[in-house]
Order: structure tokens, then C-alpha cells, then sequence
């Protein structure tokens, strides 16, 4: 039976294109485990995740106000972008609760859900957020194959595209 509602959820999600899911019942911690924190090792309040092609996972933390990159198999995890307080900067975040990867422009596309806008930051020099989309409190996000983005309103109670 679970199996059952896990195939029909798998098949109706629009993120899942042929997709090998694995569960394990007993699963593993791959980043984290060291409590609620701040250190290198630690997350606060983190929300969403995404999965690069090398298996690099990307965590939205919001609370440290970070996205944390981990590596497979790292003990600790690496700041790419926010992670200098909660400012109104463009190298800032405040609560991202979101993000995905746009493959096509190498960038993280983030909810900055507090700043109340969405944000690109390259993967390649990613000092600085740009705002593509402002005035929203977004909550959830993604992109379809023809690149439109989807994003949750949260105070809106909407879903735009």
C-alpha cells in the first residue's frame, strides 16, 4: 500500500521526470547531525533543498540567513551565498526558505522570503544576489523545462507563474 501512494505521488509531482526515488527506512544523516547552530556543521531553521548533477546539496538556512553548499560525503558544509546577517544588501539574505538551480545560467535561484523578492546568485562568483522579482513573499519555487518559474505567494495565498 505505501508503495502504492508513493508511485501515484512520484507520478503526479511536475519535478519528477523519470526519476529512480530511493528511500531508506532507516535513513542516513548527509549534512548536519551536530544540533542547531551556526557553525560550519550546524543549521537554524533550514527549509528548503535542492540536488546538484554531483550529488551537491544545497540547503536554504534560514534562520542563519546562509545557502549552505555539502558536498557528498563532507563533515561540514560551505557559505555560498548570504551568511553576513540579515541586512537589506545585495550579499545578503533574511530567512531564504527556498531555491533551485538554473542549470542554463549556472545560478541559485532563491526565496528570500523576509526581503520579500527572489533572488539569482551565480555559482561561479556569487558575491552578489540579483533581485528578479520583488514585492512577493515567496515561500516555494520551481522551474518548468521551458524555464517559467513558479513561485508560492505566502501572503497572497497564490501560486504565480
Amino acid at each position: 500500500m505505501i508503495e502504492r501512494i508513493i508511485n501515484v505521488l512520484l507520478f503526479l509531482s511536475p519535478n519528477v521526470n523519470n526519476i529512480n526515488a530511493k528511500w531508506i527506512q532507516n535513513g542516513i544523516t548527509i549534512a548536519g547531525e551536530n544540533g542547531q547552530g551556526n557553525a560550519m556543521n550546524q543549521f537554524s531553521s533550514s527549509y528548503g533543498l535542492c540536488v546538484d548533477d554531483d550529488q551537491t546539496v544545497y540547503i536554504a538556512d534560514c534562520a542563519n540567513h546562509s545557502i549552505v553548499e555539502w558536498k557528498c560525503s563532507a563533515r561540514t558544509g560551505l557559505v555560498v551565498t548570504g551568511g553576513n546577517g540579515k541586512g537589506n544588501y545585495s550579499d545578503q539574505l533574511y530567512c531564504p526558505t527556498d531555491l533551485i538551480i538554473d542549470k542554463e545560467r549556472n545560478s541559485l535561484i532563491i526565496c528570500d522570503y523576509r526581503h520579500e523578492r527572489v533572488v539569482r546568485w551565480s555559482r561561479q562568483n556569487g558575491k552578489n544576489g540579483e533581485t528578479i522579482i520583488s514585492n512577493v513573499r515567496c515561500y516555494g519555487l520551481t522551474m518548468d523545462d521551458d524555464r517559467f518559474l513558479s513561485i508560492i505567494d505566502y501572503n497572497k495565498h497564490e501560486v504565480r507563474r
